[in-house]
């Protein structure tokens, strides 16, 4: 079993994956966010407060949050398309911007 720091398992959990603490408490990434999946919370969409940054969380999957899976590598490659479009847009302006005497 692997385990990862709050920001290191925002890094690598998948659209249709669990996340859980030693505790029990476990959140599950849909393509609409991350949301709490058991306790008072249950259902709603997981705020990032500074509790969360002293948890160690393992990722997994079970039948409740494979499908949530279904569309997982669409709905990936399209965030993968929007992250390359941002940075050639950001590296185009950062070009413009280096060349002095170019602007139009």
């Amino acid at each position: 079993m692997e385990w990862y720091t709050f920001g290191q398992m925002l890094m690598q959990i998948r659209i249709g994956q669990k996340a859980a603490t030693p505790d029990g408490r476990t959140v599950l990434r849909t393509s609409k966010g991350l949301f709490w999946q058991n306790g008072r919370s249950s259902g709603a969409a997981v705020e990032i407060k500074d509790y969360l940054f002293s948890d160690i969380w393992n990722i997994f999957e079970d039948d409740e949050s494979l499908l949530e899976s279904t569309g997982r590598e669409e709905r990936e490659q399209r965030e993968r398309e929007m992250l390359a479009n941002q940075y050639e847009e950001i590296r185009w302006e950062f070009l413009q911007a280096k060349r002095p005497g170019e602007r139009e």
